[in-house]
């Protein structure tokens, strides 16, 4: 299989070969990918898949019903886990509504 360049590690080749550049047409995963690419902002790809499963634990599998139903509280938690800027880290809010 042709890769791209930027293919080189273990993460970065699996996720080349099975996401990049393939259509999503499910609103649980575009959710998602939606909130890496918001986290990551400043950081590389290959950090935000690093750390994929903690956002998935944490944002309860990006679930937009469950998501979008976080009170104060729960938005608050979920800053440090996020990127290191709390205004990119809550981009995520209107997202989670907009799915119904």
């Amino acid at each position: 299989m042709d890769r791209c360049p930027w293919a080189k590690t273990d993460l970065y080749v699996q996720y080349h070969d099975t996401e990049w550049s393939v259509p999503v047409h499910d609103d649980r995963l575009l959710f998602e990918i939606l909130i890496l690419e918001g986290a990551q902002a400043g950081l590389s790809w290959e950090t935000i898949l690093n750390k994929r499963e903690n956002y998935r634990q944490a944002f309860d599998r990006f679930e937009p019903a469950i998501v979008a139903k976080y009170g104060e509280k729960k938005r608050k938690s979920l800053l440090p886990s996020m990127a290191r800027k709390s205004a990119r880290a809550c981009c995520w809010m209107p997202a989670s509504s907009a799915t119904d």
